[in-house]
């Protein structure tokens, strides 16, 4: 073969293999497009339902909807496609029948727990619980199912108990509530700024699935340390991408004074009351428990607490450095498990505040000793059991829920606080703790 002959060949080889590459990108190309096309043409009676037009056409509609919820790779949602077009065909004018990309929408599928494809649901009388079919998938047994629920509601149109049962799902989607409403304009002021917690859930009309648990998760949290908020985030005017969401709705935890967005934290799990308040009682701080020194400690740890509980340690001299430090770690424990309690927590030394223990009825009970003070309530309960960790448990959890014995204070008769030392968490030095009589008495031996 010439030279010219290898050039011929090489450069037809060339031609062909630039052919064949061509070839190949838009058979590829047909493919990948193939996967994504819809089921149904516009020719079809199914309207293909997105996370736009859903809540418009679904759920303010009057009339009862078949949703299928499909997946263009799924072989049985393919073989299904006939049988549900002779089904949209036979109920037009009945009944709504439509179909929701699941690979497009999955917002969607998520809000309505769509577990597998294809999955079929009936949005009848009430909309915010559709039910689910699990019949034969065809056009006839699943046209049963959908007369069955235009019988339900016919009846209670003539009995006049349509209106009953709208205004109890109405009651069922929206009970009593500490949810806040956030808007755009003060949510800086409301939750960036403040020196509160809070928890916001910026969400999308059709995420309908999480109202009952986040109203369960902020009633249980509310007045606990936490604010818990919503945004509908399809009537504000806010920055998807500072905001970040990932989805028809996104928890954020918003960190007391954060300030900025970014400093927010998202929620990674489950949505529903128990894991959001067990994932929040996570992020909450354990109250300091802080030595009673003078006037300015006594209002740091019990100023904006609804119960301020005191705890009388023995003097070092009865309960060495190593005895104190084993109390004082029970006592953080206890302010660690009662954290979400409104509880302000303070201890003392025995004999630093003589006036304030007097007050409070301690001084004849031994030490160690525990008292719980509300003074807008103007009652207080002294701790008269075995200073144990269990007898504790119980004594605090009967305050925290209004039981046990409990006695008149007045409050505004404040009891004089002495300015004292700080412990440093060493052993005393008895040359500090002698009076000036012993004193005067060792100088003299």
């Amino acid at each position: 073969m010439s030279k010219n002959d290898w050039k011929e060949f090489i450069y037809l080889w060339c031609i062909i293999m630039s052919g064949i590459v061509i070839v190949g990108s838009i058979l590829m190309m047909i493919v990948f497009a193939a996967g994504h096309i819809n089921l149904y043409g516009p020719n079809d009676d199914v309207v293909e339902l997105t996370t736009a037009n859903f809540e418009h056409k679904v759920l303010q509609d009057d009339a009862i909807w078949i949703v299928k919820f499909y997946a263009t790779w799924c072989s049985y949602c393919n073989a299904m496609v006939p049988e549900y077009k002779k089904l949209a065909k036979a109920l037009k004018g009945v009944a709504k029948v439509g179909a929701v990309d699941g690979e497009q929408h999955y917002e969607l599928c998520s809000t309505y727990e769509v577990r597998g494809f294809p999955m079929i649901k009936i949005f009848g009388v009430n909309k915010t619980q559709p039910s689910e079919y699990f019949e034969a998938r065809n056009a006839e047994q699943i046209a049963k199912a959908v007369v069955a629920e235009i019988q339900r509601k016919l009846q209670l149109v003539i009995k006049g108990q349509e209106d009953v049962v709208a205004a109890k799902v109405a009651a069922e989607e929206e009970p009593e509530s500490d949810v806040i409403e956030l808007q755009t304009d003060d949510f800086a002021k409301q939750v960036l700024n403040s020196n509160e917690i809070w928890l916001v859930a910026f969400y999308t009309p059709y995420c309908k699935a999480l109202t009952a648990e986040w109203i369960q998760a902020a009633n249980e949290l509310s007045g606990k340390g936490f604010k818990l908020g919503a945004m509908d985030v399809s009537k504000h005017m806010i920055k998807e991408k500072e905001y970040k969401f990932r989805d028809c709705l996104t928890i954020k935890y918003f960190p007391a004074n954060t300030r900025l967005v970014s400093n927010a934290q998202d929620y990674h799990g489950k949505r529903n009351a128990a894991d959001i308040i067990s994932w929040a009682v996570g992020k909450l701080e354990v109250p300091q428990l802080l030595q009673l020194i003078d006037e300015a400690s006594l209002y740091a740890a019990c100023e904006e607490k609804s119960w301020c509980v005191i705890s009388v340690l023995p003097s070092l001299l009865d309960c060495n450095a190593r005895c104190r430090h084993t109390l004082l770690h029970s006592l953080r424990k206890l302010s660690e498990k009662f954290k979400l309690e409104p509880f302000g927590w303070l201890w003392n030394e025995a004999g630093e505040q003589p006036v304030l223990e007097e007050g409070l009825q301690v001084t004849n009970s031994g030490y160690p000793a525990l008292v719980a003070v509300n003074c807008e309530q103007m009652q207080f309960s002294v701790f008269n059991e075995p200073f144990t960790h269990d007898n504790l448990v119980k004594f605090l959890g009967d305050i925290a829920n209004n039981r046990g014995h409990k006695m008149h204070i007045n409050c505004a008769q404040r009891p004089a606080i002495n300015q004292v030392a700080a412990w440093e968490g060493d052993d005393v030095q008895l040359s500090k703790k002698m009076s000036l009589a012993e004193r005067e008495i060792t100088d003299e031996l």
